[in-house]
């Protein structure tokens, strides 16, 4: 059976620390071949849009614009349906692949049978 991680990051610029190691942990994990499921909420729902990565920086930390090209690359990216609506971020607007949804789907993917969620 097949694990699958479930990453919530649910700060962004506002707790940089607990941002990278969301998307650290989620790329690292996607890099080795785990079945990865970044979920971006709060803060960190900005990150769903174009360019947003790229603004951010953490000294000794990997280019956020990196890692979240890791996790599109080989897993799913998913921005929080209310946050997003908070900021005025519609499906339109977000980085290609990355998808919106709610708390329905998260806890479908958290529950499911060989998940492990990590919420930073």
């Amino acid at each position: 059976m097949a694990r699958t991680l479930v990453v919530k990051a649910t700060a962004g610029a506002d707790a940089p620390e607990r941002c990278a190691q969301a998307f650290t942990v989620a790329a690292t994990a996607a890099a080795a071949g785990v079945d990865v499921s970044l979920w971006l909420t709060g803060e960190s729902t900005w990150f769903a849009l174009p360019g947003k990565a790229q603004e951010f920086e953490l000294p000794h930390s990997a280019p956020l614009a990196e890692l979240l090209h890791v996790i599109l690359t080989t897993g799913k990216v998913t921005a929080c349906t209310q946050c997003a609506a908070r900021r005025d971020i519609g499906p339109g607007d977000v980085i290609p692949d990355v998808r919106i949804a709610g708390a329905a789907v998260f806890v479908e993917e958290a529950m499911a049978e060989g998940a492990q969620a990590l919420v930073y």
